[in-house]
């Protein structure tokens, strides 16, 4: 078991570190090794991009999951499964992996899709978290809100905007 240190990101912290932010559909998964460690991949399609360049999928990478008789758990690491849908916060590193920013921060699912504007929300993580600014243990809080404000909060911060 692996564990993980997150710093506590705030909103625009997010959307400030993400190369991407999608709202997506998980389409399939898959566990490989990279060296000793398990990462689960997933396939996203993507229904609606608020920042990042286009694309209708996009492939992410996990820490953790099962591989035969091999299985690794990252604290903060989230797991996903098919046809689950969430506003995904992404970030895309140098070698070309794509991440969720923050693990489980950078996930926000969504309630209320029969009506004409749901809400994106995420509970309080409950792992360790730090502040930042100061590298002392914090709480974190939960966060929710209407999808029209967060789009309209993402324009608000990002310089360009790719729509779908």
């Amino acid at each position: 078991m692996q564990g993980a240190t997150l710093e506590r990101l705030t909103l625009d912290d997010m959307i400030a570190k993400s190369t991407s932010i999608v709202r997506a559909t998980v389409a399939e998964s898959w566990t490989a090794f990279t060296g000793p460690n398990i990462y689960t991949h997933y396939k996203l399609d993507v229904s609606e991009r608020f920042k990042g360049p286009a694309g209708k999928t996009v492939e992410i990478v996990v820490p953790g999951g099962t591989l035969g008789e091999y299985r690794q758990t990252v604290s903060g690491s989230p797991n996903l499964k098919k046809g689950d849908e969430f506003v995904f916060f992404l970030w895309t590193s140098k070698s070309g992996m794509t991440w969720v920013t923050g693990l489980t921060q950078g996930l926000l699912s969504l309630y209320g899709l029969m009506t004409d504007d749901p809400t994106a929300s995420r509970p309080a993580n409950r792992e360790l978290m730090l502040d930042p600014a100061t590298a002392q243990p914090v709480r974190d809080t939960g966060l929710s809100m209407k999808l029209s404000a967060l789009r309209s909060r993402i324009a608000s911060r990002t310089k360009v905007v790719v729509a779908q």
